[in-house]
């Protein structure tokens, strides 16, 4: 039997519970009954009309104070106007039916098409065509939502005071400056994300300012100079500068640009950040975001939400994201209880990169990096890079030159796939001279591998342009490995090799896998496909939804992006060579790591190559990164991929389909056309994909 103890507590922890509304239907009839308009009740509670439409139709519940106050008024309403038919009372709306956080993945809210339900008013004012028309979405059980962010990660602002979230949301904002817009998000909008990991920190709420409300707030329409985009900001005296100063908020080193932090130091573990996007700053660019810039305020809220549900939060260009995905999901901290006082203070966090930026051994170093400055390093350094080559004219046989066809595979986010399972170094390096190689130890090994014979035909795996090297070279682990695997001895003359190693970026793959595989699958692109209907599918899946289209190639652009920005070089005509730039401040400036996908992926392409070489007797005209032509009888990849008799694709070469790492078709020419691009010095795959292989170092 409880004792008097227990019944007692139990007593008080109901008492200290929030107050219960009534449902949210019953809401609203005790305020008609009372005569009262939702812009009257707004005024009293010091709110929004739509706060207060929003508390009347399930969306969203008010908060303390306000929430005590509400109650304390429909109390009042409800002994003078009591219901007479008990079940004119609606049943509660499940507060599942509020937008999800950024960390929920579901399909419903992958194609949203979920419009302002019935039993809301019609906003005053909405454009028509605001929501698009879209494909209905496989109903599935929604997760519990964080109740901190009811209305989802962000919000589009549109220059009327609209602001578009997730799933058709439209919020009243009344701010008509950036002090204002910054406390109406933390205070009012219930804009946010949950964290990604356990030991990570929330995602910050985004707004997105269309042309018509950044001249609202009093910013320019275009921001305009003569420098680089991402170089560009509000002067420091500008007005709108002058009032986030005045009002004690701070800007990140990168100033009012196209993506501006405004902030205040952290209140104990609740973060005062709000991040900002002014699209006709050119935030989102067309490379990464394709033709959503131009999209309806709602459309361009749709493509973010999928964006942020799936991936994360923008915080920055896609390559800024994806940078911060691979700190979101391993953040460099934890809580660990101090022995001595028995508090719980912050530690280093196992499996991380740290809080400390690390310097690079001198070989993964760039040339103007102080390390090989300061120590005038002159012993080379690493080149793994991905591949540029072009097969010479006179290795094409006369058979090769009558097939009528150059067709490009293209291989799914192939630097993604090299992620997997990649163990990378955790520590400093270490330097080591005449080493026995190990390949399991990440690291940098100086390695003659000149005299390694392989068919002229194959680009080399040594080299990014796929010529045979001339003597000693610096290589990631992964590129000496493979020259083992091909039954070569290999004897390291200097290695900077790491002691403590880890799957660094596994939960980063894992998640923008999800996303990658779960976008296709959306735009009709699934798993369970023949290679034909899979062929089908990807001719028209951009056409299917271009929403979700961007969507995808945001998540491409994430990837490129977050690996290359692993080695960011100095940005600006100021900088002097041996001086710290910016970047090198950050635990993930890691080179090495950005070189260990690079290898892996380049020799991955080549072990596919030589399959292919072998199973088929084909070679490859080109080689441009994660794109390969081929001499072909025909236009489709079927005309010379490999099947068994079964009519399966044979294992270990090219292969189609949407996962991470398998091939898609990416171009069709003439084969008379490609001939001609190398007689002139040109790369076919580069025409073929548009050029647009590059590991983005600096976006």
């Amino acid at each position: 039997m409880a004792s008097e103890e227990e019944l007692f507590a139990s007593v008080d922890a109901l008492l200290s519970e929030e107050p219960q509304l009534p449902p949210p239907a019953e809401r609203a009839r005790l305020r008609e009954a009372a005569g009262v308009t939702q812009a009257r009740l707004a005024t009293a509670l010091k709110t929004t009309t739509q706060s207060v439409k929003n508390w009347e139709n399930g969306r969203s519940e008010p908060k303390s104070p306000r929430l005590d106050a509400y109650q304390r008024l429909l109390n009042g309403w409800a002994a003078k106007y009591p219901a007479r038919d008990p079940a004119s009372v609606a049943e509660p709306v499940p507060a599942a039916f509020a937008a999800p956080a950024a960390s929920e993945v579901e399909t419903t809210d992958a194609l949203p098409d979920r419009a302002v339900p019935a039993a809301q008013p019609a906003r005053p004012g909405t454009r028509a065509g605001a929501t698009s028309r879209r494909p209905t979405a496989t109903k599935t059980a929604r997760p519990a939502v964080d109740p901190r962010f009811e209305h989802g990660p962000l919000a589009v602002l549109d220059g009327d005071g609209c602001a578009y979230g997730v799933g058709g949301i439209v919020l009243d904002c009344p701010a008509t400056t950036v002090p204002e817009l910054v406390e109406w998000t933390l205070r009012e909008s219930g804009l946010g994300a949950s964290k990604l990991h356990r030991n990570g920190k929330d995602s910050d709420p985004l707004i997105v300012l269309t042309a018509a409300a950044a001249v609202k707030l009093g910013l320019p329409e275009r921001l305009e100079g003569h420098e680089q985009r991402r170089s560009l900001r509000l002067p420091e005296d500008h007005p709108v500068v002058k009032q986030v100063v005045n009002a004690k908020w701070q800007l990140t080193q990168r100033g009012f640009g196209p993506w501006a932090r405004i902030y205040r130091k952290a209140q104990g573990t609740e973060r005062q950040c709000v991040q900002l996007a002014i699209l006709s700053w050119d935030a989102l660019d067309e490379r990464s975001w394709p033709g959503v810039a131009q999209m309806e305020p709602a459309d361009i809220a749709r493509v973010l939400g999928v964006y942020a549900q799936r991936v994360i939060t923008p915080r920055g260009s896609t390559a800024v994201s994806g940078l911060e995905l691979m700190t979101a999901l391993r953040p460099p901290t934890r809580a660990v209880r101090d022995e001595a006082s028995g508090n719980w203070v912050s530690g280093h966090n196992p499996g991380s990169l740290g809080t400390d930026p690390m310097d690079p051994a001198p070989p993964e170093a760039t040339p103007e990096h102080p390390v090989v400055v300061n120590s005038g390093w002159s012993g080379g350094f690493l080149n793994e890079e991905a591949y540029q080559w072009v097969r010479d004219v006179s290795l094409l046989t006369d058979e090769e030159c009558t097939l009528p066809y150059a067709v490009g595979l293209d291989l799914n986010t192939a630097f993604l796939a090299a992620a997997a399972r990649l163990v990378v170094g955790l520590s400093a390096p270490d330097h080591f001279h005449a080493p026995t190689f190990n390949p399991k130890i990440p690291g940098s090994w100086l390695v003659d591998l000149s005299d390694v014979e392989l068919d002229p035909r194959l680009p080399s795996p040594f080299t990014p342009e796929g010529t045979r090297p001339t003597g000693p070279a610096w290589y990631q682990t992964h590129t000496v490995a493979y020259a083992q695997e091909l039954g070569y001895n290999v004897r390291p003359l200097e290695a900077f090799l790491r002691r403590e190693t880890g799957a660094y970026l596994d939960p980063w793959h894992d998640r923008l896998k999800t996303a990658y595989v779960d976008t296709l699958a959306d735009l009709g692109v699934t798993k369970d496909l023949d290679d034909c209907q899979f062929l089908a599918a990807m001719e028209r899946h951009k056409d299917a939804d271009p929403a979700l289209a961007a969507v995808l190639a945001a998540i491409k652009a994430t990837v490129k992006g977050g690996i290359g920005k692993l080695r960011e070089r100095p940005q600006g005509k100021r900088y002097k060579e041996g001086e710290r730039w910016p970047a090198l401040q950050r635990p993930t400036w890691r080179p090495d790591i950005r070189a260990a996908v690079i290898s892996k992926a380049r020799v991955n392409m080549h072990r596919k190559l030589t399959n292919m070489a072998r199973m088929t007797g084909l070679y490859p005209l080109a080689v441009l990164s994660d794109c390969v032509v081929y001499p072909s009888p025909g236009p489709s990849p079927l005309d010379f991929l490999p099947y068994a008799a079964s009519g399966k694709p044979q294992p270990g070469g090219f292969r189609l389909g949407p996962t991470p790492g398998l091939a898609k078709l990416e171009g069709i020419q003439s084969m008379l056309w490609a001939v001609d691009l190398m007689e002139k010095g040109y790369n076919p795959a580069r025409h073929i994909k548009g050029g647009d292989a590059v590991l983005d170092e600096g976006e």
